[in-house]
């Protein structure tokens, strides 16, 4: 849905195949990262998803507990969604944290875009439909796709009514010639699989929690808060003794939950074994309904070895990199590579992309997969190898000494929880549409450096003054295609490269942003900055504008 969305922000006309009838009910990821929250706001829907999920004041806090009703160890102190937008209203203009990470679970906020989708005029949907098979040649791509029998009422999600989705009309079977297509189509991926395309990476990691098979359930206890989380409320709830090892992830902030089991290796699945495990992490049996279960792997870092077919056939998100849900890197990097390929299918189906725009999305984006998978697979690891001594539970000084040694642990397991120069500090250094200039800052998953080197996100400015609500961002002014940011008043005017864009049907704004705080983080006089925010080029002078605007649009 946000590849398509991003498409339709550039004016190119898509459809969507999706064999559910509609969104899934069933909780899935709950972390929207700041880089995200970017993407979100330039379509227009950041302060509608910040709606969404725990109530404002409800703090994000992540808590360890030995069981639910009894000692808590560790808590990683994180602010609410209130905290979070007083700090953005405070912080000096060169803040670069614009957009703060916003915990609402995905399955509230597939829901949104499905509903916001659904106006889009330029967006066809294909909701219960399947593709079932294609060919790529020169000039496009032919598809072939079917009505696909409504599944029986059996999940949670059934609950909301199908006949809002635009269904085809009359057929069962349909064939369409398209420019481009892109399967978003998840892990077990038939396009990569028609496309010969394997993963690579690690595909497990064994260890108490976090590593193998794992069920994800989704489940409503009205008395649980009542009756246990002595410490106060928080987004995550862990329960760590020598029995259980588990987590719950608050959902609407009062009564359903998301809770994790590990399950045994070739064991069957029992939900009497997952309600019994919910009781020992609870420490008694409160009373508890299971909306739904779902199988799921814990502890993978995988990557496709190639991200399209070579010609017309693009992968992305699941299809691509599997994650660990550790560090809620998974949808996030899928929405980070559906804007750089967004962008670039508009650019191709428009005319103005080179013949090297396409692979450059694979150029610039497996190393994000293996970077982020991999560093979603290293937080994980730590998880598995918290001390749990038997006496955890005790009372008397071998008990304190037990629960201290964990706490230590457990409360530097912070950036797991923020992350962010996994967030924000994307590079696609070496990217043969990417201009040279200078020296990027070191990669850090724990901290983000602002840099108008090229290849990195653009650096952040605030148009207001602190203390204002709804700051303007800079970020605000970017055009949908290409930006020139004139960052000194004395900065060529642009002239020269908006008429070669003109003539080659790039679309350009120039943008005067004569202003100190900007001039000193850009380092530049001039700044080209791609439609995905990247800086993709920056100097004191224009010089050569069409062998520029040939390196950044792939010609």
């Amino acid at each position: 849905m946000m590849l398509a969305l991003f498409l339709d922000r550039h004016g190119v006309p898509c459809v969507i195949f999706n064999p559910d009838e509609s969104t899934r009910w069933h909780p899935k990821g709950s972390t929207h990262n700041s880089r995200t929250m970017e993407h979100y706001r330039r379509l227009g829907l950041s302060e509608a998803i910040r709606q969404l999920g725990l109530p404002a004041d409800h703090p994000t806090d992540v808590a360890y507990y030995t069981r639910y009703a009894s000692h808590e160890i560790a808590r990683v102190l994180m602010p609410s969604e209130r905290e979070k937008v007083r700090a953005v209203i405070a912080a000096p203009r060169t803040h670069q944290n614009v957009e703060p990470i916003h915990r609402a679970n995905q399955m509230y906020v597939e829901r949104l875009l499905f509903e916001h989708v659904r106006t889009r005029p330029g967006i066809t949907l294909r909701y219960g439909w399947r593709m079932t098979s294609f060919a790529e040649d020169a000039n496009g791509v032919t598809l072939h796709a079917e009505r696909v029998e409504p599944a029986s009422a059996d999940r949670a999600e059934d609950t909301y009514d199908a006949a809002l989705a635009q269904a085809a009309g009359g057929g069962t079977s349909e064939t369409w010639r398209v420019a481009y297509m892109a399967g978003c189509d998840g892990g077990q991926s038939p396009v990569r699989k028609a496309l010969g395309i394997r993963y690579e990476g690690h595909d497990s990691l064994e260890q108490a929690f976090l590593g193998g098979a794992m069920i994800a359930t989704y489940l409503r206890a009205p008395e649980l808060k009542r009756r246990c989380f002595g410490g106060g409320s928080a987004w995550q709830y862990w329960a760590v003794n020598p029995q259980i090892r588990t987590a719950l992830v608050a959902l609407n902030g009062e009564d359903e939950y998301l809770y994790w089991t590990r399950l045994a290796e070739g064991a069957r699945f029992d939900e009497a074994d997952v309600v019994r495990g919910f009781h020992l992490a609870c420490g008694h049996d409160t009373p508890v309904t299971v909306l739904g279960n779902r199988n799921w792997r814990a502890g993978v870092a995988l990557w496709a070895e190639r991200l399209w077919s070579g010609n017309r056939v693009f992968l992305a998100g699941d299809a691509i990199h599997l994650f660990t849900p550790t560090g809620g890197f998974g949808m996030n990097t899928g929405i980070d590579g559906a804007a750089n390929l967004a962008w670039k299918i508009a650019a191709l189906v428009q005319g103005w992309g080179g013949p090297h725009l396409a692979s450059s999305y694979e150029i610039e984006r497996k190393p994000i997969a293996r970077r982020n998978t991999t560093a979603a697979q290293s937080l994980a690891r730590n998880v598995g190898g918290v001390p749990v001594g038997e006496a955890i539970e005790a009372e008397g000084a071998a008990g304190i000494a037990a629960r201290a040694e964990a706490g230590a642990y457990l409360s530097t397991f912070g950036e797991e929880f923020a992350s962010i120069g996994v967030q924000l500090g994307v590079r696609y250094d070496g990217s043969p549409i990417i201009g040279e200039d200078g020296a990027p800052p070191n990669d850090s998953f724990t901290s983000y450096t602002p840099s108008a080197v090229p290849g990195g996100r653009a650096p952040h400015v605030f148009l207001d003054p602190p203390g204002m609500a709804n700051r303007r961002s800079l970020f605000d002014l970017f055009g949908v295609g290409f930006t020139l940011l004139r960052l000194t008043a004395s900065a060529p005017d642009g002239a020269d490269l908006a008429v070669a864009a003109a003539r080659r049907g790039v679309p350009l704004t120039v943008i005067d942003m004569a202003d100190a705080d900007a001039r000193d983080l850009y380092g530049r006089d001039l700044a080209l900055i791609r439609p995905d925010q990247h800086v993709c080029w920056r100097g004191n002078r224009l010089g050569d504008v069409d062998a520029l605007l040939a390196r950044v649009t792939g010609a």
